[in-house]
């Protein structure tokens, strides 16, 4: 995998790149939409192809559990298997590990936990994280994090963070194993942890890079702290991560959370808020979002948003949109969600362009003075 800044907005920390893997080049910044278990839900390859979609997110945990990392191994790997043959970021596991589990029990060698699914137990360590994302194929790994829930105190900030630190450490080795001397086919990236703690985030940062990952994310945002502390964030812990690398904000957000992320030098992007609120009849527009199932959208013959080119838009009205989705009608969950995803990708084709012309600040003048979507 390989990176490169192509232009840097002058006025922000804003920067327009591209990033190379082994499925193909990804323009930055970058939106992936999420497949958690090898899919987009009521998305087929073909429709996110027309919808120039450049990188989806899957997850190992999911895949893990169903239908096993080895299975889809011996099947060929996450891109034979799921027919997406462009790249493919997985994420480690450990957010849903602590998230969905019921009972879990977190050591320093790793987390044992129960399924989601059937109550089988399980043990999840640096080590499998990592080889379970071999295992898939995916282009991009992400190591094995120890999540922490929001509000927390310092100390149990600093004890977890200091436990994701030492499991990053075992993944970037269990890594080097696997692939020895680069060029590695699958690029690994640290996570910075630390809560709403600058030192932690700091020290975190700092010791990531000795590491010397393919690039960096900073996660435990977007978990309940309110949105000026998210940013707040992103801006102490930028200056730490490396230019020549790529910085991921996970799980991260409205697209107005993507401008401003962006104008603090993020480079990537998932969040399953454009899918997930699809398929809730949640949609969006340039003027804010829309609930479909409300009752004023009855007789509307108007498109969910007058200036949007998608293809739901210039083909149906509101009116059928609610009805699909009053009906219950599978349609609803594909037309809602195709309209969410091109809303978010040409968000973040807008960044580029934008930035590109070296004129960035009028679209984050344009997002402060609208609101968030």
């Amino acid at each position: 995998m390989t990176f490169e800044v192509l232009t840097k907005d002058a006025k922000t920390r804003a920067r327009r790149g591209r990033l190379q893997t082994a499925h193909g080049a990804i323009e930055t910044p970058v939106f992936m939409p999420v497949g958690t278990q090898a899919t987009v839900k009521s998305m087929t390859p073909d429709q996110l192809r027309q919808l120039n979609v450049e990188i989806l997110l899957c997850n190992s945990y999911h895949l893990f559990l169903r239908p096993g990392h080895e299975t889809v191994a011996r099947l060929g790997g996450l891109h034979r298997f799921m027919a997406w043959e462009g790249p493919i970021l997985t994420d480690s596991g450990g957010f849903q590990v602590f998230s969905l589990s019921s009972l879990r029990d977190i050591s320093e060698e790793g987390v044992r936990f129960q399924s989601h699914l059937d109550g089988t137990t399980h043990f999840l360590s640096p080590e499998l994280a990592v080889e379970v994302q071999v295992a898939l194929g995916s282009d991009i790994m992400m190591i094995l994090d120890d999540c922490l829930a929001y509000p927390a105190g310092h100390f149990d900030a600093d004890r977890s963070m200091r436990r994701s630190l030492a499991w990053a450490e075992r993944c970037h080795t269990r890594w080097k194993g696997t692939w020895g001397q680069p060029p590695r086919p699958q690029a690994l990236f640290g996570i910075v942890q630390g809560s709403i703690y600058s030192d932690l985030r700091k020290e975190s940062a700092e010791r990531l890079i000795a590491m010397d990952f393919p690039g960096y994310a900073i996660g435990g945002l977007a978990v309940g702290e309110p949105k000026p502390l998210m940013y707040e964030i992103i801006e102490h812990v930028e200056p730490y991560l490396p230019e020549d690398k790529p910085r991921y904000l996970m799980g991260v957000g409205t697209p107005a959370d993507l401008v401003e992320a962006v104008a603090r030098g993020v480079d990537m992007f998932d969040c399953v808020m454009p899918t997930r609120h699809a398929r809730n009849g949640w949609l969006f527009t340039k003027g804010g979002h829309i609930v479909i199932k409300h009752s004023k959208y009855k007789e509307d013959h108007e498109p969910i948003d007058s200036t949007c080119a998608c293809s739901v838009c210039r083909t149906y009205s509101r009116a059928y949109l609610r009805h699909l989705f009053i009906s219950n009608e599978i349609l609803s969950s594909v037309l809602n969600t195709m309209h969410n995803l091109y809303f978010y990708l040409d968000t973040i084709r807008r960044i580029r362009q934008f930035i590109e012309f070296h004129r960035f600040d009028e679209i984050l003048a344009e997002t402060r003075r609208t609101g968030a979507h």
